[in-house]
């Protein structure tokens, strides 16, 4: 008797490939439980913080984190790079810091020969993930050093260009509260951010479980889940993520109706002197895909428009000095933008 193979009909290639990308999404997903997992061994609360700064890295982008002191900012970032196995280092912003202390210099070095020649040493920013902490103390020159590392992640110096390991992203922290001795983020690179975070005050339980781990005989450490060459895997899968019609209308709608040129909105056009960008758009488009793959949906929906509208639109919006003189707030503005789809 011979032997016949019985072959099952091959799946067309469309949904193979919807099923493997499922596949990898559900796999992503657990392993974003795992990371969730282990930062809040260390981090206590602060749920949507920790959210938005994951959906940041997820998309690929940098984030500014907006909080009073004592929240946790500092340590968050440090959490964030073992538990995702990034090279992490730290830059205090203070007035005289030079623009060769973030990015490196080139020192004149003799050989025993008594031959003369210049060697790059590479500034803090030759890392994966780099805390600039209380960057608006740095100098405008400091800051624009900065902003070529976020926009084209290679930095230049004496005309050479260096470029910056893979992935690279910047979480700059900002205190609300102290303004004397400040330097304002320039519009162009507050909207080289792809999000500004709100650190807000912890929540009862979450103050109270701190407050007894944390004086404590010994504190919970934070352990790697993944590795940078993961994060870069899901930063690519994140770009495969299938968007609906019904998402991509809410967000072209959204942002360009923050816009006083384009807006139907009368207290838009009335409140808003700039509003945001194509690049709020785009913004928006990858928040809305990484929230949805760390929820471990297989697409984003219009809520995830909604609820990423604030921290997206917040730092690309400018208010009128009328706006301003009557009391009006961007969250009010941005509120009003989402009412249609609420």
């Amino acid at each position: 008797m011979t032997n016949i193979d019985v072959m099952t009909p091959a799946m067309p290639a469309d949904e193979a490939t919807a099923e493997q990308l499922a596949g990898e999404i559900e796999t992503l997903g657990h392993r974003l439980r795992q990371v969730r997992h282990s930062i809040g061994r260390v981090i206590f609360g602060q749920h949507t913080t920790i959210e938005q700064t994951l959906i940041t890295l997820l998309a690929g982008g940098h984030a500014l984190l907006i909080g009073v002191p004592g929240l946790a900012k500092t340590r968050l970032v440090e959490t964030l790079g073992v538990v995702i196995g990034l090279d992490d280092k730290r830059v205090q912003c203070t007035p005289d810091l030079m623009p060769a202390d973030i990015v490196g210099s080139e020192v004149l070095e003799e050989s025993d020969t008594g031959r003369r020649s210049f060697r790059f040493i590479q500034g803090p920013v030759f890392c994966q993930l780099l805390m600039a902490d209380e960057i608006n103390r740095a100098s405008p020159r400091t800051q624009s050093a900065l902003l070529q590392a976020m926009q084209e992640r290679r930095v230049s110096v004496a005309g050479q260009y260096h470029a910056l390991p893979l992935p690279f992203h910047v979480l700059a922290t900002q205190n609300p509260l102290e303004q004397e001795g400040t330097y304002p983020l320039p519009e162009a690179q507050l909207d080289r951010f792809l999000m500004e975070v709100d650190v807000p005050y912890p929540d009862l339980e979450a103050e109270r479980q701190m407050l007894i781990v944390t004086t404590g005989p010994q504190e919970d450490t934070a352990i790697e889940v993944m590795t940078a060459e993961e994060l870069l895997a899901a930063q690519r899968l994140v770009r495969r993520i299938p968007v609906g019609e019904s998402v991509v209308n809410a967000i072209l709608t959204l942002v360009r109706a923050g816009r006083a040129e384009t807006s139907d909105i009368d207290d838009v056009r009335r409140h808003v002197a700039w509003g945001p960008g194509p690049r709020a758009s785009q913004a928006l488009m990858l928040a809305c895909r990484a929230r949805a793959v760390l929820d471990g949906r297989f697409a984003p929906s219009v809520d995830d428009v909604l609820a990423l509208a604030h921290p997206v639109l917040r730092h690309r919006m400018a208010l009128s000095f009328s706006a301003r003189a009557d009391g009006v707030t961007l969250d009010e503005v941005i509120n009003r933008l989402c009412a249609p789809f609420a």
